[in-house]
């Protein structure tokens, strides 16, 4: 059976309480369920069929936090969430972009995009008006 949509995403945390507050704050996650209660605890958190987990960190971050829509090398770049509009959502949040809003009109009409960092440095895109494309090219 293929999936149908992500079940999670991990994220280790040098402050797991600060970014579980963030997610709760500005996006709506509940907590849905605690492994190991107690300071080496895992949480999940959760929003619509979105979860997080977040794990403790136990070893220092081997490279610098990045920047702007996230990292140019191999790996996750960003973890996106729509929104109906983005200045207001960052208005609401009152954060610093890394980069944007930028105006992603000359990809999909109307579409609006910025990206802020989470207390761990990991990089969020608000996105407003994506939509999938009609008929995109096949797989070959």
């Amino acid at each position: 059976m293929p999936p149908d949509a992500v079940h999670h995403i991990a994220l280790t945390c040098d402050d797991p309480i600060a970014v579980e507050r963030w997610y709760t704050e500005h996006f709506g996650f509940r907590r849905a369920r605690v492994y190991l209660p107690g300071p080496d605890q895992v949480v999940m958190i959760k929003s619509g069929g979105t979860y997080l987990e977040l794990f403790p960190a136990t070893q220092k971050r081997p490279a610098p936090k990045v920047e702007q829509d996230g990292p140019q090398h191999s790996g996750v770049r960003h973890v996106a969430f729509r929104v109906d509009d983005v200045k207001a959502k960052l208005e609401d949040m009152g954060v610093e972009t890394t980069l944007g809003p930028m105006d992603m009109g000359q990809f999909i009409e109307g579409m609006v995009a910025a990206w802020v960092a989470d207390p761990e440095g990991n990089i969020v895109e608000l996105n407003q008006g994506y939509v999938d494309e009609e008929n995109p090219p096949t797989l070959s």
